[in-house]
């Protein structure tokens, strides 16, 4: 449903309904990244440390198996919101549901953790993929301001980012991490106080479901989403109470091994019995490339909340004069670079385009890629240092990050612009959903991968990384020299898709 009030100017130009979603999810992300960077930090801790004292293997299988999830549950909350509840419902049900995942984790009680990742999981999938979509229906189809919005949109997931790691980052080594939990939780009610004060601001904008179900239908889709969650709640309890055993490593395979079997089966379904066209046909190989890169590419970058993380806190210098670095704000150097080169790049793909030089979809993506992989040399030189007994400055992780940064801004954008532009028009919504998938497998490998960070290993520290760094690099450059033959099949999208909005990058 598209808002009518498209001469609306009220926030800064922009239709007033961008205030409330602005600020709703500035305030999610503050009490998601909060939250996410003290994950493997708590997970790893001693008990001594209010800890878990969690192996890392377990700790980062965890870490990669909730973050996995976090995108994975976008697609059914997508559908209950276009089928059952409407977007403004379903974004405030989602941030209920979140705040009290965070006010559980803030319990100092360990067999609640678990119940409390959950929820914050089912909300985040509710309120996530919902509240960015209605970003984009407070336009109408011709309104040029769409693209401007997204990008305001935007500043405000990482400015929520950095408040996140900033006020969670330095309550968790100061007041004890059940403090930070709860400011987490804190800031999940701010935003839901201020989205229901500012409601009317969206009008009509996906005030109900977009596909109006059959009442039978209703019914049949509710019960089985209360046996889903029921079935989840008896597996939660059985494992709380120690009835069940779970090897989160060995889930965390299965995930990974899952969530591929899903995407090959429904990407090669639309593929083989779509009725594509031949052109279609390409296209749909060209966008193939995009989405090997980019689980590839996550793979890689989410090792900022695990084996990133933990070289911070363990072989990190963190003393700057009397003050300790709190070993979560290394995380916010995303943040930070994302909004100092984001306009940057805006208008460097801008200038290569006038200048008939712009790299194609698969060049870019594979180009981000390879430059990802680099910040892993840097990790290899700072990791041999950590291994012959010394403690690394902090720069060897901010270069780190800056190139992780580089590397999503030539990717992320670039990788959602093309899903836009190369599916067949009447599968976009699913092939979004196909991309998302991409997401989570990335999420689910990085958090396999930091399992081998084994701090009685500290001497194999350096291979890992460098291994990572080759293999990352060896794809990208496969990838570069396949974009060779598929920026030809992409050129063939500009006879179907003319005058699009590109879509602006939405972090993690």
């Amino acid at each position: 449903m598209t808002t009518k009030s498209s001469n609306d100017t009220s926030f800064f130009g922009h239709p007033g309904g961008l205030q409330t979603l602005f600020f709703t999810e500035m305030w999610e992300r503050m009490s998601y990244y909060g939250m996410r960077a003290l994950l493997v930090l708590f997970m790893t801790a001693s008990l001594q440390q209010e800890g878990l004292a969690f192996t890392v293997a377990s700790a980062t299988a965890i870490y990669g198996l909730y973050t996995g999830a976090v995108y994975f549950m976008g697609l059914p909350g997508g559908w209950i919101a276009d089928r059952l509840l409407g977007g403004q419902k379903a974004v405030w049900y989602g941030g209920i549901i979140i705040m009290c995942g965070h006010i559980v984790l803030a319990i100092p009680s360990h067999s609640t953790f678990f119940i409390g990742l959950i929820l914050v999981v089912l909300g985040t999938g509710l309120l996530k993929p919902n509240i960015s979509a209605m970003v984009g229906q407070l336009y109408s189809d011709d309104d040029n301001r769409r693209d401007s919005g997204y990008t305001l949109y935007y500043m405000g997931i990482n400015i929520g980012s950095v408040i996140g790691y900033m006020v969670c980052g330095w309550l968790a080594p100061n007041m004890g991490y059940h403090w930070a939990f709860g400011a987490a939780a804190v800031g999940m009610l701010i935003g839901l106080i201020q989205y229901k004060m500012t409601l009317s601001k969206l009008s009509t904008v996906s005030d109900g479901p977009a596909v109006q179900l059959s009442a039978k239908a209703k019914t049949r889709s509710w019960s089985v989403i209360i046996l889903a969650l029921g079935a989840l709640a008896a597996v939660t309890f059985l494992t709380t109470i120690g009835v069940m055993i779970i090897d989160p490593v060995v889930v965390a395979k299965y995930v990974a091994m899952g969530f591929t079997a899903i995407f090959v089966l429904y990407f090669g379904g639309i593929y083989f019995l779509g009725d594509l066209t031949s052109a279609e046909k390409k296209r749909m190989g060209a966008l193939l490339l995009i989405c090997v890169a980019s689980a590839c590419f996550w793979a890689g970058f989410e090792q900022a909340g695990s084996s990133l993380n933990l070289f911070g806190r363990d072989y990190t210098d963190r003393i700057v004069g009397s003050f300790e670095i709190p070993p979560a704000w290394f995380q916010s150097a995303n943040s930070f670079f994302i909004i100092i080169l984001s306009p940057f790049f805006a208008a460097l793909w801008i200038n290569l385009g006038k200048r008939m030089m712009d790299p194609s979809y698969g060049a870019k993506c594979a180009i981000g890629l390879i430059i990802m992989a680099s910040g892993f040399i840097v990790m290899f030189f700072a990791a041999q240092i950590a291994a012959s007994g010394l403690k690394v400055a902090p720069y060897w992780l901010v270069m780190t990050y800056f190139l992780h940064t580089v590397g999503e801004l030539c990717l992320s954008p670039v990788a959602l612009s093309a899903v836009s532009k190369l599916s067949p028009k009447r599968f976009a919504g699913q092939m979004m959903g196909v991309f998302v998938l991409t997401y989570s497998i990335g999420n689910v490998i990085a958090g396999l991968l930091a399992g081998n960070f084994d701090p009685s290993r500290l001497d194999e520290m350096p291979n890992l990384y460098l291994q990572i760094s080759l293999f990352s690099i060896a794809i990208g450059i496969v990838a570069l020299l396949l974009s060779l033959k598929t920026r030809h099949w992409e050129k063939l999208a500009d006879k179907d898709h003319t005058d699009e909005p590109h879509p602006v990058p939405q972090q993690g």
